[in-house]
């Protein structure tokens, strides 16, 4: 499905839109819930990812496919290499196969688990022999992907003696091992983060309990983007001021760009600064919030803003290499973009619209075809394949036709 959009005709945007539940917490809670039964979840995401990591988890069956699902696979493999007596083999789409996930075997290996690489070492597919895992400490680098760690937090306390994890040097994408951290606390877990030791103690049960997933902030960063290309009002419901989500950042980030944000009864209200003067050029470290490092970068090329954004290193390995990916497509507006493995740097070009739209390919990755969206508020754009916005969030469409 390829999506023509032309909303150069927009003078404001006023807008009110409800997004699904947040996929990040709703996966996390999904694990959980394996472990504690009486463990209730509403609002979960109706993102395509949580329901292949619902549908997997529900059925059991011998080989677990997560297709693009890079969140399941790290989850799943630290779940099944928990569960005694499981025999499975877990894989994916060919992109999977070629996401490394040594460093998480490698971690689950250190405390006993079973596992072996089915075609190529150090990547999916996986053969898992799940049993008793008998040790309680892992030392892994502060700085791999937080779902290596988050996945190894959220089968910790159903270990005899739960788990001590030492982070060795920088720790990155810091919030989101807090939100996993914070959600089992809100589960009945007992943790402790101090200094680079995390512990989190182990629980057989806990009290009867109902979880309400906050709504994903990710998502709502794409409105955020259209009202600094824009101007107006746009009303986001069911995302709190003291969310788990890190990417709630995006309430200081986009003071950069003259976004104000309100909150009010569990929502928030964004509006642009009245005669903002914008400055040309920022420098952001997004180590703490990646995914949305492609929506900021679209949101300064449409304003002709130039940037240097750094702390992006775990964008290589996503549903697609993502700064590659926005180096390609932002040149096609004519753009002058430099990469390097971390970092992006725009240099300031100002948006001439197209006199026929430009065609964003999305790499099968849900976040290039929403990056690009807010920039059919300049010029008028096509994007392909774009019902890879389903990983996250399936009616991105129905919500952006608003504009």
């Amino acid at each position: 499905m390829d999506i023509l959009l032309d909303n150069t005709k927009i003078e404001r945007l006023y807008v009110q839109i409800i997004i699904t539940g947040s996929k990040s917490e709703s996966n996390r809670l999904l694990i959980l819930q394996q472990f504690f039964t009486n463990l209730r979840i509403e609002n979960v995401s109706n993102s395509h990812d949580t329901q292949v990591l619902k549908e997997i988890l529900t059925n059991k069956k011998p080989i677990a496919n997560v297709g693009h699902a890079g969140t399941a696979m790290r989850f799943l493999t630290a779940y099944f290499s928990s569960i005694n007596g499981i025999d499975v083999t877990l894989t994916g789409s060919s992109r999977m196969q070629n996401r490394p996930i040594k460093i998480l075997v490698d971690a689950l290996r250190s405390i006993g688990a079973d596992i072996t690489y089915a075609k190529r070492e150090g990547f999916p597919p996986l053969r898992i022999k799940g049993k008793n895992l008998h040790k309680n400490t892992i030392s892994i680098n502060g700085n791999v992907s937080s779902q290596y760690i988050s996945a190894l937090l959220l089968i910790a306390p159903s270990l005899k003696e739960g788990l001590t994890i030492e982070l060795i040097g920088k720790v990155t994408s810091k919030p989101y091992l807090e939100m996993t951290l914070g959600l089992l606390e809100q589960v009945g877990v007992e943790t402790s983060w101090k200094n680079n030791i995390i512990q989190v103690y182990p629980q057989n049960q806990v009290c009867d309990k109902i979880i309400v997933v906050e709504s994903d902030w990710s998502s709502a960063s794409y409105y955020y983007s259209a009202l600094a290309l824009k101007t107006g009002k746009i009303k986001i419901s069911f995302l709190k001021e003291n969310s788990l989500q890190g990417d709630k950042e995006l309430a200081v980030l986009y003071n950069n760009f003259g976004i104000q944000t309100t909150f009010v009864e569990n929502s928030i209200i964004l509006e642009k600064t009245p005669n903002f003067k914008q400055k040309k050029h920022i420098s952001l470290d997004l180590v703490n919030t990646p995914d949305i490092a492609q929506t900021i970068a679209v949101t300064c090329f449409g304003l002709g803003v130039s940037c240097d954004l750094t702390g992006l290193h775990t964008l290589k390995i996503k549903e697609t290499d993502r700064l590659e990916a926005l180096k390609n497509e932002l040149q096609k507006f004519g753009a002058k973009v430099r990469i390097t493995d971390d970092s992006l740097q725009l240099r300031s070009e100002k948006l001439i619209p197209a006199k026929q739209p430009i065609s964003i390919e999305t790499y099968e990755d849900h976040r290039m075809a929403m990056a690009f969206a807010p920039l059919s508020l300049k010029t008028p754009i096509f994007i392909k394949n774009a019902e890879v916005v389903n990983k996250s969030y399936p009616d991105f469409w129905t919500d952006f036709k608003f504009f």
